[in-house]
């Protein structure tokens, strides 16, 4: 084999390896499947569907979530265009309305619930035989703590070690339950409302487990494991147009800087990348719709911050950056801010 050929070859099975493995996956978030509940957490069957749809017509690999998550545990290569389907709270339209669309495109797709409130019986969620039956037709169950309460808030006058010991009994005994009613369990849980701090992404890394937020971003194999990034796709981020975007974004690799609960009310996100395949002038931010105050203190390290005061309660920055070498993509990360009362 000519020196030529053997070239030829090399670049053949680089441009295989590079356009194959990424390195890059995304995980959507559901709530409601429903036409009749708030639409802010909502979606339509139709527009479900036409999700569904989409992946399958642009050959995405819909996944288990664990596949995605293992991966980034021993660092494998991730193929392109992979995604993992996710709904919170167990939701009894999921069963009626979600189940049947899921089951027509044979997808695999976790359920993260409350296991109190299902032993409580409310009647907004599934029941453990509803849940166990959907198993048998791709899903897998996982913790979203027991009642959907705010982990990383302490009662009144509960010291830290009382807070750390409350939300251990949470977590665990939540997954027991999960373990009992379903067979198995992840040791995943899924933060309520998507709000965590430092303490508790801490205690979820000393109890072996993985945290799940509502923040957007793609994962890569540098990704967080206590603070792994989903696209919601409901209400306003249910329109296709849009969504297709996110679905084929790439993850930043950075290392990051912030407290996500805070009582400052300008507060700063530094980012330190590892690895950049953008070019600075175009990484963009924005919070709440309106344009953050970029300043690049080198070339690899960057802050962002509200260019006014950010109102109590939650709010996202939300950072792009268009890819060098991978036309038409979008690198994107987003962390979550509370603003404590």
């Amino acid at each position: 084999m000519t020196s030529k050929k053997v070239f030829h070859l090399f670049i053949g099975l680089w441009l295989i390896c590079y356009f194959t493995f990424a390195n890059a996956a995304v995980i959507l978030q559901y709530h409601h499947v429903s036409e009749t509940l708030p639409r802010v957490t909502s979606l339509s069957e139709n527009e479900f569907s036409a999700h569904l749809s989409y992946l399958k017509d642009n050959n995405y690999s819909v996944v288990p979530l664990q596949h995605i998550i293992e991966a980034v545990k021993e660092q494998k290569s991730i193929p392109d265009k992979t995604v993992a389907l996710t709904f919170d709270d167990g939701f009894i339209n999921n069963f009626t309305q979600a189940a049947p669309i899921l089951k027509r495109f044979n997808y695999p797709y976790t359920i993260f619930v409350n296991p109190q409130l299902i032993d409580e019986g409310k009647s907004y969620v599934m029941t453990w035989p509803q849940l166990k039956a959907l198993t048998k037709e791709g899903a897998y169950i996982a913790n979203h703590s027991a009642k959907h309460d705010y982990l990383h808030i302490r009662e009144d006058n509960e010291s830290l070690a009382q807070w750390r010991e409350r939300i251990r009994n949470d977590i665990t005994h939540s997954e027991q339950r999960i373990k009992q009613e379903i067979g198995h369990n992840f040791k995943y849980v899924a933060y309520p409302y998507g709000e965590f701090n430092r303490e508790l992404q801490m205690l979820v890394k000393e109890l072996g487990y993985v945290g799940i937020g509502q923040h957007s971003g793609a994962v890569g194999l540098s990704t967080d494991l206590t603070r792994v990034p989903r696209f919601p796709a409901s209400g306003i981020y249910a329109n296709l147009d849009t969504l297709k975007t996110k679905i084929a974004s790439l993850p930043f690799s950075f290392n990051l800087k912030a407290q996500s609960v805070t009582t400052n009310t300008t507060p700063v996100l530094r980012l330190t990348f590892t690895e950049k395949d953008f070019n600075n002038s175009q990484f963009n931010c924005f919070i709440s719709g309106n344009t953050a105050k970029i300043t690049w203190q080198s070339e690899n390290e960057v802050t962002v911050q509200t260019e006014g005061e950010l109102n109590k309660g939650r709010s996202r920055y939300n950072c792009t950056a268009p890819s060098k070498s991978k036309v038409g993509r979008f690198y994107w990360l987003s962390h979550p801010f509370v603003i404590a009362k």
